[in-house]
Protein backbone atom coordinates (compact mmCIF):
# COMPACT_ATOMS: atom_id res chain seq x y z
CA UNK A 1 0.00 0.00 0.00
CA UNK A 2 2.92 2.32 0.70
CA UNK A 3 3.95 2.24 -2.98
CA UNK A 4 0.61 3.86 -3.95
CA UNK A 5 1.34 7.06 -2.03
CA UNK A 6 3.89 8.48 -4.53
CA UNK A 7 1.51 7.65 -7.39
CA UNK A 8 -1.31 9.40 -5.55
CA UNK A 9 0.89 12.44 -4.86
CA UNK A 10 1.89 12.56 -8.54
CA UNK A 11 -1.72 12.36 -9.76
CA UNK A 12 -2.99 14.90 -7.22
CA UNK A 13 -0.28 17.35 -8.27
CA UNK A 14 -1.29 16.93 -11.92
CA UNK A 15 -4.87 17.79 -10.99
CA UNK A 16 -4.07 20.73 -8.72
CA UNK A 17 -1.55 22.33 -11.11
CA UNK A 18 -3.96 21.80 -14.01
CA UNK A 19 -6.58 23.70 -11.99
CA UNK A 20 -3.97 26.42 -11.45
CA UNK A 21 -3.20 26.80 -15.16
CA UNK A 22 -6.88 26.84 -16.12
CA UNK A 23 -7.58 29.33 -13.30
CA UNK A 24 -4.97 31.73 -14.67
CA UNK A 25 -6.47 31.47 -18.16
CA UNK A 26 -9.96 32.09 -16.75
CA UNK A 27 -8.71 35.16 -14.86
CA UNK A 28 -7.11 36.53 -18.02
CA UNK A 29 -10.43 36.09 -19.88
CA UNK A 30 -12.50 37.72 -17.12
CA UNK A 31 -14.25 34.58 -15.82
CA UNK A 32 -13.89 35.53 -12.16
CA UNK A 33 -16.44 33.08 -10.72
CA UNK A 34 -14.96 30.10 -12.53
CA UNK A 35 -11.45 31.20 -11.57
CA UNK A 36 -12.48 31.31 -7.90
CA UNK A 37 -13.99 27.81 -8.12
CA UNK A 38 -10.81 26.47 -9.74
CA UNK A 39 -8.77 28.20 -7.05
CA UNK A 40 -10.75 26.48 -4.31
CA UNK A 41 -10.11 23.00 -5.72
CA UNK A 42 -6.50 23.83 -6.56
CA UNK A 43 -5.67 24.86 -3.01
CA UNK A 44 -7.75 22.10 -1.43
CA UNK A 45 -5.83 19.42 -3.33
CA UNK A 46 -2.48 21.16 -2.80
CA UNK A 47 -2.90 21.52 0.96
CA UNK A 48 -3.97 17.86 1.21
CA UNK A 49 -0.82 16.71 -0.60
CA UNK A 50 1.49 19.09 1.26
CA UNK A 51 0.06 18.03 4.62
CA UNK A 52 0.92 14.42 3.71
CA UNK A 53 4.48 15.44 2.88
CA UNK A 54 4.82 17.56 6.04
CA UNK A 55 3.66 14.69 8.27
CA UNK A 56 7.29 13.64 8.55
CA UNK A 57 7.54 11.02 5.83
CA UNK A 58 9.38 12.94 3.12
CA UNK A 59 11.27 10.24 1.29
CA UNK A 60 12.97 11.15 -1.95
CA UNK A 61 10.38 9.28 -4.01
CA UNK A 62 7.59 11.44 -2.49
CA UNK A 63 9.47 14.61 -3.41
CA UNK A 64 10.12 13.35 -6.95
CA UNK A 65 6.41 12.48 -7.29
CA UNK A 66 5.53 16.00 -6.04
CA UNK A 67 7.88 17.73 -8.52
CA UNK A 68 6.99 15.40 -11.39
CA UNK A 69 3.28 15.99 -10.81
CA UNK A 70 3.92 19.75 -10.93
CA UNK A 71 5.66 19.46 -14.30
CA UNK A 72 3.04 17.13 -15.76
CA UNK A 73 0.26 19.33 -14.36
CA UNK A 74 1.55 22.34 -16.28
CA UNK A 75 1.46 20.32 -19.49
CA UNK A 76 -2.01 18.87 -18.84
CA UNK A 77 -3.36 22.26 -17.73
CA UNK A 78 -2.21 23.90 -20.96
CA UNK A 79 -3.86 21.17 -23.00
CA UNK A 80 -7.12 21.66 -21.08
CA UNK A 81 -6.94 25.44 -21.49
CA UNK A 82 -6.29 24.99 -25.22
CA UNK A 83 -9.29 22.66 -25.54
CA UNK A 84 -11.55 25.19 -23.79
CA UNK A 85 -10.72 27.68 -26.59
CA UNK A 86 -11.92 30.68 -24.60
CA UNK A 87 -12.03 34.08 -26.19
CA UNK A 88 -11.55 35.55 -29.62
CA UNK A 89 -8.65 36.23 -31.95
CA UNK A 90 -7.96 38.74 -34.71
CA UNK A 91 -7.34 37.02 -38.02
CA UNK A 92 -5.47 38.94 -40.71
CA UNK A 93 -5.17 37.26 -44.12
CA UNK A 94 -3.10 38.76 -46.94
CA UNK A 95 -3.64 37.41 -50.47
CA UNK A 96 -2.52 38.40 -53.97
CA UNK A 97 -5.65 37.05 -55.69
CA UNK A 98 -9.09 38.41 -54.75
CA UNK A 99 -10.41 36.00 -52.07
CA UNK A 100 -13.99 35.57 -53.32
CA UNK A 101 -14.54 32.03 -52.01
CA UNK A 102 -12.88 32.66 -48.64
CA UNK A 103 -15.00 35.79 -48.08
CA UNK A 104 -18.16 33.89 -48.99
CA UNK A 105 -17.37 31.03 -46.63
CA UNK A 106 -16.45 33.31 -43.70
CA UNK A 107 -19.66 35.30 -44.19
CA UNK A 108 -21.66 32.05 -44.51
CA UNK A 109 -20.28 31.17 -41.07
CA UNK A 110 -21.75 34.53 -39.86
CA UNK A 111 -18.40 36.21 -39.31
CA UNK A 112 -18.08 39.90 -39.99
CA UNK A 113 -15.32 40.42 -42.54
CA UNK A 114 -13.50 43.60 -43.53
CA UNK A 115 -11.56 43.67 -46.79
CA UNK A 116 -9.09 46.41 -47.69
CA UNK A 117 -6.69 46.91 -50.56
CA UNK A 118 -3.03 47.09 -49.74
CA UNK A 119 0.39 47.22 -51.25
CA UNK A 120 2.76 44.43 -50.27
CA UNK A 121 6.42 43.81 -50.99
CA UNK A 122 5.56 42.24 -54.35
CA UNK A 123 2.60 44.39 -55.41
CA UNK A 124 -1.12 44.83 -54.81
CA UNK A 125 -2.76 42.64 -52.15
CA UNK A 126 -6.11 42.19 -50.46
CA UNK A 127 -6.16 42.16 -46.66
CA UNK A 128 -8.98 40.44 -44.79
CA UNK A 129 -9.65 41.31 -41.18
CA UNK A 130 -12.05 39.36 -39.00
CA UNK A 131 -12.40 38.57 -35.32
CA UNK A 132 -13.05 34.87 -34.81
CA UNK A 133 -13.91 32.66 -31.89
CA UNK A 134 -10.85 30.64 -30.90
CA UNK A 135 -12.93 27.49 -30.91
CA UNK A 136 -13.29 27.94 -34.72
CA UNK A 137 -9.59 28.62 -35.30
CA UNK A 138 -8.58 25.26 -36.79
CA UNK A 139 -11.62 25.14 -39.08
CA UNK A 140 -10.88 28.65 -40.37
CA UNK A 141 -7.20 27.85 -40.96
CA UNK A 142 -8.35 24.92 -43.09
CA UNK A 143 -10.63 27.29 -45.06
CA UNK A 144 -7.74 29.64 -45.72
CA UNK A 145 -5.47 26.85 -46.94
CA UNK A 146 -8.24 25.31 -49.06
CA UNK A 147 -9.24 28.59 -50.76
CA UNK A 148 -5.95 30.50 -50.77
CA UNK A 149 -3.05 28.09 -50.22
CA UNK A 150 -0.44 30.86 -50.72
CA UNK A 151 -2.09 33.25 -48.27
CA UNK A 152 -0.07 34.88 -45.52
CA UNK A 153 -2.03 35.05 -42.28
CA UNK A 154 -1.50 36.10 -38.71
CA UNK A 155 -3.56 35.41 -35.62
CA UNK A 156 -3.48 37.64 -32.56
CA UNK A 157 -5.14 37.37 -29.17
CA UNK A 158 -7.82 39.98 -28.56
CA UNK A 159 -8.26 41.27 -25.02
CA UNK A 160 -11.52 43.10 -25.56
CA UNK A 161 -14.03 43.94 -28.27
CA UNK A 162 -16.85 46.44 -28.30
CA UNK A 163 -19.20 44.63 -30.68
CA UNK A 164 -19.08 42.41 -33.70
CA UNK A 165 -20.71 39.83 -35.91
CA UNK A 166 -20.22 36.32 -34.59
CA UNK A 167 -21.94 33.00 -35.20
CA UNK A 168 -24.08 31.57 -32.39
CA UNK A 169 -22.03 28.80 -30.86
CA UNK A 170 -22.40 26.13 -28.25
CA UNK A 171 -19.70 26.52 -25.67
CA UNK A 172 -18.77 24.43 -22.62
CA UNK A 173 -20.02 27.24 -20.36
CA UNK A 174 -23.34 27.91 -22.18
CA UNK A 175 -25.29 26.49 -19.26
CA UNK A 176 -24.09 29.48 -17.22
CA UNK A 177 -25.42 32.18 -19.54
CA UNK A 178 -27.41 34.87 -17.82
CA UNK A 179 -30.82 36.06 -19.07
CA UNK A 180 -29.24 38.88 -21.11
CA UNK A 181 -27.17 36.35 -23.09
CA UNK A 182 -23.84 37.09 -21.37
CA UNK A 183 -21.82 34.68 -19.30
CA UNK A 184 -21.10 35.12 -15.62
CA UNK A 185 -18.27 37.35 -16.67
CA UNK A 186 -17.45 40.97 -16.19
CA UNK A 187 -14.58 43.02 -17.46
CA UNK A 188 -12.77 42.60 -20.73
Amino acid sequence: MEYLIPILIFLCRIVDVSFSVVRIVLISKGYKVFAAICGFFEVFIWITVVSKLMSGNTSLIYLIAFAGGFSAGNYVGLIIAEKLSLGVALLRVIVRVYPTKLLEELRAMNYGVTLIKGKGATGEVDVIFTVIKKIDLEKIKELILKNNPNAFYTIENVDSISEGVFPERNHPFNFLKMSNGTFLRKGK
